[in-house]
């Protein structure tokens, strides 16, 4: 109990106090209300959402995770997001510039796992260790691949168009530059009623 206030009466001053801070409250609101503050705010006049979900401790945290775009893996056990990030290590290093950084981030990862060995939280699953070496090498093959499908583009076309002029048919309406078939180096250009009065003519 509180002790008595002077005079050996009490008054109830405890209750005074929270009343005068309850004041204090309301008039903060009223101010904002005559401000206008609570105008137009989103959802306004419409039902909350999720009333109708099951109900769950954590629907704060999920709500906030959809609503930042972010991913549900944080709300996984220790053990189980080690798995999803041992899984996707080789996406995760695959656009880093150097062998160093990638090793770099190996080796945090597998602090990480050994220290969930030492001290296991969560479910028991199976967890080993990262090797450095093989994921240096497929992140090297990773960068390789490009660089040789590049370098094969440039004869892959050198090759379709050399087929593409090879296919293409000879207009006959085109002048031959070389002589003619019978030797006697004519053009063949000569239109065929010329040749045909020069033979008369004869």
């Amino acid at each position: 109990m509180s002790a008595a206030p002077p005079g050996g009466r009490h008054t109830g001053y405890v209750g005074d106090s929270w009343s005068r801070r309850e004041s204090l409250i309301d008039e903060q609101i009223r101010k904002a209300q005559e401000r206008g503050d609570f105008d137009n705010l989103p959802g306004k006049g419409k039902p909350l959402a999720g009333l109708d979900e099951p109900d769950d401790e954590l629907w704060w945290v999920r709500r906030y995770i959809s609503r930042e775009g972010l991913s549900a893996d944080a709300l996984l056990p220790p053990a189980l997001q080690l798995r999803k990030e041992t899984e996707r290590l080789d996406e995760t290093v695959r656009g880093l510039a150097s062998e160093g950084a990638v090793r770099n981030v190996v080796a945090e990862l597998n602090r990480r796992i050994a220290e969930w060995v030492r001290v296991p939280v969560g479910p028991s699953v199976p967890l080993r260790l990262a090797n450095a070496d093989e994921v240096v090498a497929r992140w090297r093959a990773a960068r390789a691949a490009p660089t040789s499908a590049a370098r094969s583009q440039p004869a892959r076309s050198e090759r379709a168009q050399s087929e593409r002029s090879q296919s293409e048919p000879v207009d006959a309406g085109q002048p031959s530059a070389g002589p003619s078939a019978g030797g006697s180096g004519r053009s063949s250009a000569t239109p065929w009623w010329r040749r045909f009065g020069r033979r008369s003519a004869r």
